[in-house]
């Protein structure tokens, strides 16, 4: 039982992409390609390059994510930069390829100078992990084959698309980290995963910064959600799964076990869907490619 694999941005929700995919292969599926976008870029490519969801688990669980990221210098065009999620990367990933991978595998980007998607299927993982995961403003963009790229899911939440392109005969199972309901309810923020003294933070707290910085990231949250709901409405994936990660702010540090977890229980109620997903196009294959008779 063959799928494809199309994991969706959400940083620290995406762990919850190691419990989907964990229930996923307890059921008896094979993934036989991945496309990610920011959290799930980084995801489809470990999980690509041949290491278990078990093995990708431990190593999110041994990172200090306070040491991932830090405060910027002044002259980058952000808050945070990804020294550290450099470092991490470089150790786990080396200078392998796309060309390396077990699994076809592509990850999607933006380029600002163009205002296009980038789907990034060659080259260099470190940096195709590091240009996907590029939020802007948060983090500065990526300098990448003399583009400059930022977050994926700027343009597309969820890379069905391109997850379809990689397997053009296979079912697509979206994993998608946006919630449905009331842009707003669950209000999104930002806690920065750096030491900041706590008399600032209760300082800067109720400036007027901080409270224009909280009304913009709910009116980013509402068009995110938007734009999800119009991508997934036009690629038409065969399988959305929908983790239950609402309350998960972007940068929050979490018990990554207990995300993932989150993924196993959302992939169990969608097995339905997804058996009779992989039944219908399985059906649909033995209708046009039937085989020859001896």
């Amino acid at each position: 039982m063959d799928i494809t694999l199309a994991l969706g941005g959400g940083g620290a929700r995406g762990n919850a992409h190691i419990g989907v995919i964990r229930r996923l292969e307890k059921e008896g599926y094979r993934v036989r390609a991945v496309a990610g976008t920011s959290f799930g870029g980084i995801v489809a490519v470990l999980y690509a390059t041949g290491l278990t969801v078990d093995e990708i688990e431990r190593r999110f669980v041994a990172i200090d994510q306070s040491r991932l990221y830090s405060l910027t210098p002044h002259h980058n065009p952000s808050i945070l930069d990804l020294t550290g999620a450099e470092k991490w990367l470089r150790t786990w990933l080396g200078n392998r390829t796309f060309e390396d991978l077990r699994l076809p595998c592509a990850v999607t980007a933006v380029d600002l100078k163009h205002g296009r998607e980038v789907i990034l299927d060659h080259g260099s993982l470190v940096d195709a992990v590091l240009s996907t995961i590029a939020a802007p403003g948060i983090f500065p963009p990526h300098l990448n084959g003399g583009a400059h790229l930022v977050d994926g899911a700027v343009l597309d939440p969820v890379p069905v698309a391109p997850a379809r392109s990689l397997a053009p005969n296979l079912p697509v199972v979206a994993v998608v980290l946006t919630p449905l309901g009331e842009p707003g309810t669950n209000r999104p923020h930002i806690q920065l995963p750096v030491p900041i003294p706590t008399a600032i933070i209760q300082r800067i707290s109720g400036m007027r910064l901080a409270q224009a910085l909280s009304t913009f990231m709910t009116a980013v949250d509402v068009g995110s959600r938007m734009l999800t709901e119009l991508r997934l409405a036009v690629d038409d994936p065969e399988v959305v799964i929908r983790p239950a990660v609402s309350h998960i702010g972007l940068l929050d540090k979490v018990d990554v076990r207990q995300v993932a977890l989150l993924g196993e229980e959302a992939a169990a109620a969608s097995l339905a869907e997804v058996r009779q997903s992989v039944s219908w196009t399985n059906r649909l294959r033995r209708n046009l490619f039937p085989r020859r008779q001896p």
